[in-house]
Parts: structure tokens; sequence; C-alpha cells
């Protein structure tokens, strides 16, 4: 599939519009909220048990394929938000989630081609999460409380240094933590191991912190007043 080619650009501006549609639809009390929260949770983790039966079914099970990815956490992140809204899952979900998300859906890296089924997972998976977030935040849903962005970074750090050991022992390298992706990436501007996991942690602040400047509470005061006026 060509990046940006015609079904590429097909598949985010879906991805876009489900996203900006469910938001207003919430937020607008469309739709009930609970409901769209519930479903998306429930259709994200569906979609992500068929695709570990299908891919364990193929490869069968061993250290270097286990659904420790940082987007993995942030699929079932994603999921627990939606189900329970713990503001802890929300925070983690919304920054990771529209940071590395959006990320991949932009160049995409799929493993077979499209329509194959691993392609179409992997829109999915991504946009499920891409649209969920979105739900949650700028539809109303939840709120993040302040200091959100930390605790978000937080969490990714310490689960970078829980899956840092296991690289160690297992051989493995999730999360891209002992050596580079072989296609191409951001990774590669940022010099070799071990400084581009030093680059890479100031890029995620950097986009975690432009995240948070929409939906800071500070962001949400002239909006309130506006509404207090008006009523």
């Amino acid at each position: 599939m060509p990046l940006f080619g015609p079904v590429h650009l097909s598949l985010l501006l879906t991805i876009a519009g489900a996203a900006a549609g469910f938001s207003w639809l919430s937020r607008e009390r469309r739709l009930l909220a609970s409901a769209v929260r519930l479903a998306l949770g429930c259709g994200i983790a569906a979609n992500e048990l068929v695709w570990w039966v299908f891919r364990y079914s193929h490869e069968g099970i061993h250290a270097t394929n286990l659904p420790l990815q940082l987007c993995d956490l942030t699929v079932w992140m994603t999921v627990l938000a939606c189900l329970t809204k713990i503001p802890a899952a929300v925070e983690f979900a919304y920054f990771a989630g529209v940071a590395g998300s959006g990320m991949a859906v932009l160049t995409p890296d799929l493993w077979t081609p499209w329509p194959s089924y691993p392609a179409i997972y992997f829109f999915v998976a991504h946009g499920g999460v891409l649209v969920a977030c979105s739900v949650l935040t700028f539809g109303r849903v939840a709120e993040l409380r302040r200091g959100a962005v930390w605790r978000a970074f937080g969490i990714l750090a310490a689960y970078a240094a829980v899956i840092g050991a296991f690289n160690a022992i297992f051989g493995a390298n999730y999360m891209y933590l002992c050596r580079k992706p072989v296609n191409p990436s951001l990774l590669d501007w940022l010099g070799p191991w071990p400084w581009y996991l030093c680059g890479g942690a100031a890029v995620g602040l950097l986009l975690f912190w432009a995240l948070w400047l929409p939906v800071r509470p500070a962001a949400r005061v002239p909006e309130l007043v506006i509404k207090n006026r008006g009523g």
C-alpha cells in the first residue's frame, strides 16, 4: 500500500471522521456516552483477542512474540479506560495512544499487504485506539487531571524499564530498546544505541506536552466562562 496513496488516505480520513463524529455525538449527547465507550472498549478487546489467536496459531508462542510491545500495553490501557474510566488508565491511553497510534497509522509498517487480515487488524487496532481516546477526552467522557502528562510519562518509563530487563534476560527487542527496527524510522535520526533511547524519550515527552495543551484544565476555563455567560 503506497504511503499516502488513495487507500491509505481513505483509511486516515475514515479514522479521523469516526473520531471527530463520535466525539461530537458524545459531547452533544446525541449518543449515550457510556454506551459509546463501552462498545469501543469491547470492540477493541475483541479485535485484539482474535488477532492473538490468529497469530499464535500460525507462529506458536515464544519469548520474542509475546504481547509486550508498547502498542499492546496501549491497547489494553485503552480498553481499561473505556470500561472503567480509571483516571490513570485514561491519561496513559490518551498520551501514549494518540502519540503512538497516530504515528503508526501515518507511517504504517504492515506485516502483509493490504487488504490481508493482518493489515486490516493493524488499522482497526490503531484506529480504534485513536477513536476511543478522542471520545474519552474530546467527547467529555473523562477529564484529565493536573499533572497527567507526568503520570503518563512515568508509567511509560517504568514499563520501559521492566521490558528492558525482560529483553536482557530473554534476548528479545521489545520497544526497540536493544536495537533499531530494520525498516526506516524516526530512531534513525537519533543516533546509535544507546543514545537513540534518550532521544526517543525526549521526543516522546515533547509529543506528550503537545497533546496536553488542548486538554489541560486551564484550556477549558475560557470555554466554561463563555458557556456560563451564555446560559
